[in-house]
């Protein structure tokens, strides 16, 4: 299946804020850098990419009352299907992955900056890799741009994240940090299904 183009402009990273020696500078200078690699390889992602089961009973995004989960994740047309457990060794495709990142933006930015109302289950998630990628577009880039109004002071401002009980207890730094890393983590993620899918043609 051919490549999808870019549905979005390359995200821009300020560059000088590697050279600011405070906490928000530091975190917001890893989210924007770490959002630009991943980005790149969204852009290249296929629908056969999305969909590619690397092992049996893998999660996927699928349209309601197809899972084979007893739960998900999702308010529309398309779900999330949910582990089984916190342990569980499901593998996950692409999609989903696509699906958590932007369903944990989600929920984290509706807490942090929102009404602290909705949760991830009423996040609008699709299986299909144009309408999957924006939204997780939509969601990084909401999210960045309410960490990068604040000031340097809101890093230490505690329970400035009300999703969790653990944001609620932290400096917002920790907050931002943890999105970091889920951004990195799932990315890495990504990519590497990408490629392992491809070379197996």
């Amino acid at each position: 299946m051919a490549e999808t183009p870019a549905p979005f402009p390359a995200p821009e990273v300020d560059w000088t804020l590697f050279e600011v020696p405070r906490a928000l500078a530091m975190v917001r200078g890893q989210l924007a850098f770490s959002w630009t690699v991943l980005a790149q390889r969204l852009a290249t992602l296929s629908q056969d990419d999305l969909d590619w089961e690397p092992g049996p009973d893998a999660l996927r995004v699928v349209r309601r009352g197809e899972q084979r989960a007893p739960r998900v994740v999702g308010a529309g047309e398309w779900v999330s299907e949910w582990p089984a457990g916190e342990e569980s060794a499901q593998p996950r495709t692409i999609g989903w992955l696509v699906a958590h990142l932007t369903e944990a933006f989600f929920e984290r930015w509706e807490w942090t900056f929102g009404e602290h109302r909705r949760r991830r289950d009423d996040v609008e998630l699709s299986g299909e890799v144009g309408p999957a990628v924006a939204a997780l577009v939509d969601q990084v880039t909401r999210w960045r741009a309410a960490v990068d109004a604040l000031d340097d002071d809101a890093a230490f401002v505690v329970g400035l994240g009300q999703a969790t009980e653990i944001d609620q207890a932290a400096p917002f730094g920790h907050l931002v940090l943890h999105m970091n890393r889920e951004l990195i983590h799932h990315g890495a993620e990504i990519t590497m299904l990408q490629d392992l899918r491809r070379a197996r043609g």
